[in-house]
């Protein structure tokens, strides 16, 4: 009798030790699945990494008829030093599905590669899928240093 009740001891252990073991890899498959669709539907906070104003450029690094992306708080900007010798500057994201636009030196034009969306100088939409024109922001050129403001250009 006392090697049967040694067997069932051993095979109770066996089978402990497979519940254990099985449960915690369900447990973990079950996180693995879960945490995902947790920081989807629950997104990060997010802090404005910046301020209303930007040191943009230095004076003489853009060459005339030129554009700059530079990193606008959380969002990329579009610096465009013009051939009359003005700066501009406009949020660089596309008002249609977000992409980044460029400056198009030779048409004098802004240019969303993604749907060849195109905005004029001012920032208005002129072809193409942009329902919205681009914001324009204020530029101020102190010394050496070009700025951008979140305030609205006048």
């Amino acid at each position: 009798m006392k090697s049967s009740d040694q067997d069932l001891s051993q095979k109770t252990g066996r089978r402990r030790f497979l519940e254990i073991f099985l449960g915690a890899g369900i447990t973990a498959s079950l996180i693995s699945f879960l945490y995902p669709v947790i920081r989807y539907l629950i997104p990060p906070r997010r802090s404005d990494l910046g301020s209303n104003t930007v040191l943009a450029a230095k004076v003489g690094e853009l060459k005339p008829n030129s554009g700059q992306i530079f990193r606008f708080g959380e969002h990329p900007a579009l610096l465009i030093y013009t051939a009359s010798g003005d700066y501009l500057a406009f949020t660089a994201v596309c008002t249609h599905l977000g992409c980044t636009v460029q400056y198009q030196p030779d048409q004098h034009e802004i240019w969303c590669p993604c749907h060849n969306g195109k905005y004029d100088l001012h920032g208005r939409n002129i072809s193409g899928p942009p329902p919205r024109p681009l914001t324009e922001y204020t530029v101020h050129v102190q010394g050496e240093d070009v700025y951008v403001s979140r305030t609205a250009a006048s």
